[in-house]
């Protein structure tokens, strides 16, 4: 019974995050256009999906232009001036480069998502003939975006749920109920399964802080991307480059004289070949993060723009029969990705751990 509630509820959810993009997007087109009919003359699928798996420098829930419902957020930018800030909102919504901000005597617009500083006595952004503005230059953008903001959620949300079971098992000895319970369920997956496999009995404990972490982390934010609304944050590949550089700072720094030595000069190995070998070696220690990050990067927004693609359909067809066809193969692929978010978090938590393993591992020597 209680597995039959659970299928019961992630469907439910999964019901949810699909039908809802479908109804907010066409409820924008409707509020933007007055009728269905212009919306879909002026759909454009690749800009629907860019907009949704994009960062931007404020929280857009639903809505369009003025009647939209977007939380605003900070902008700060550092010109040679010093440092500017003000709130998104005051780009009132456009993205176009068309609303001008002043602030400090210096002129901005928002264009696509990236902020410019226009030059002096220019009233508007200019473009060539590539499309690229000749009479403004970009500030340092050190906004708190869309992504950004998710992430500090998703940080709260941790220190929430960790600070809760460690002040459960200061107070008491016995195993915590409910989600405490659930929660130390999986703190234990990631050292019974994960941690003391690949990292061995001895020098397990010293990583779990950065195993735990990167696996909450990775798992929050991609539950989270898939609410209506929500950030794509682990389909930022920036995100996933800094969480594949984490990683291999804790190889590099924590490796030992046996895993240099079997690196660049290993042993029972012909002269000759070893130092083609090092070349190899070499690159390995960088292609494994870099495999990490791609591969976080690639799955998480290949499964955003599926459904996405499945939803537009209805509107680039002009046909609101395949929703028949459309919606419950973006329903399935939404289930899917509910497992795809706990397979990366694993993958990645795992597979940084075999690579940690492989730098701390004690060779014998005969």
């Amino acid at each position: 019974m209680t597995a039959r509630k659970s299928l019961v509820i992630s469907l439910y959810f999964a019901i949810a995050f699909t039908i809802s993009p479908l109804f907010s997007f066409a409820q924008e087109h409707e509020q933007e256009k007055g009728s269905l009919q212009e919306a879909e003359e002026e759909f454009n699928a690749t800009e629907m999906i860019m907009h949704h798996i994009g960062d931007s420098h404020g929280w857009h829930f639903f809505g369009e232009g003025d009647s939209s419902v977007t939380l605003p957020l900070p902008v700060i930018l550092y010109t040679e001036n010093g440092l500017v800030s003000f709130m998104s909102s005051e780009f009132h919504h456009d993205t176009e480069g068309h609303h001008v901000v002043e602030k400090d005597g210096m002129r901005f617009v928002n264009l696509h998502e990236d902020i410019y500083r226009l030059d002096a006595g220019a009233e508007a952004v200019e473009f060539d003939a590539e499309h690229h503005p000749v009479n403004a230059s970009k500030p340092w953008d050190l906004s708190i975006t869309k992504n950004v903001a998710a992430m500090f959620l998703t940080v709260i949300l941790m220190l929430i749920f960790f600070t809760s079971l460690a002040r459960h098992h200061k107070k008491h000895k016995h195993a915590p109920k409910g989600f405490n319970n659930a929660l130390e369920t999986l703190v234990l997956f990631v050292r019974d399964d994960i941690a003391l496999p690949q990292i061995g009995e001895k020098k397990y404990m010293k990583f779990m802080p950065f195993l735990l972490t990167v696996f909450f982390f990775i798992w929050i934010t991609n539950l989270m991307g898939l609410l209506p609304g929500a950030a794509n944050v682990t389909g930022n590949i920036a995100v996933t480059v800094s969480l594949g550089l984490f990683t291999l700072a804790m190889i590099v720094f924590n490796g030992n004289k046996d895993y240099w030595k079997h690196t660049f000069w290993m042993p029972g190995i012909p002269t000759f070949v070893k130092p083609i070998l090092a070349i190899v070696e070499g690159l390995g220690i960088f292609i494994k993060p870099i495999a990490l990050m791609i591969r976080l990067f690639a799955n998480i927004t290949a499964g955003h723009i599926i459904i996405l693609s499945l939803i537009g359909l209805i509107f680039i067809l002009e046909n609101a029969g395949i929703a028949g066809v459309s919606v419950p193969f973006a329903l399935f692929i939404t289930v899917l990705e509910l497992l795809v978010a706990f397979l990366q978090a694993f993958i990645f938590t795992m597979l940084s751990a075999l690579f940690i393993g492989m730098a701390v591992e004690e060779h014998e020597h005969h």
